[in-house]
């Protein structure tokens, strides 16, 4: 099967990226509320030894994080590849690399890198909703 690019794909992949960087500039704002925005009422994520179903309960654990274990840190991130899903191509896959930076840190040690799983939504013509995130050991 070949896969062809279009115009329309590289317009939805900068829009899809769009995202996930405005979910990492929330995180190093250390803003809940925003850090969802863009996550679908009935988003998932499932990370080792933690399962939050539902947009609230993602807010909820993130703004406990950010002052809790997770205060002053920010993230790496490269994403490998965007994938979209379907004729309609209003689904979109993304895999990436990620780690936590904690606060003091500049270095991060190898086995605290993550894979990352992203699957988004399109929602209109220029939205995309986060309805999965799902990280696990590199």
């Amino acid at each position: 099967m070949v896969t062809t690019t279009t115009t329309q794909d590289t317009a939805a992949e900068q829009q899809v990226r769009s995202v996930i960087d405005a979910v990492y500039e929330a995180w190093a704002a250390h803003d809940a509320d925003a850090f969802v925005a863009h996550y679908a009422p009935d988003a998932t994520a499932a990370l080792p030894g933690s399962f939050r179903d539902g947009r609230e309960r993602i807010r909820a654990a993130m703004a406990a994080g950010f002052e809790g274990p997770l205060k002053g840190s920010t993230i790496r991130d490269e994403v490998h590849s965007v994938r979209f899903l379907g004729e309609s191509r209003d689904a979109a896959v993304v895999l990436a690399r990620s780690t936590v930076v904690l606060a003091g840190e500049t270095d991060v040690p190898d086995d605290r890198w993550v894979r990352v799983t992203w699957a988004l939504e399109r929602t209109g013509d220029d939205g995309w909703l986060v309805v999965a995130y799902h990280n696990c050991a590199d």
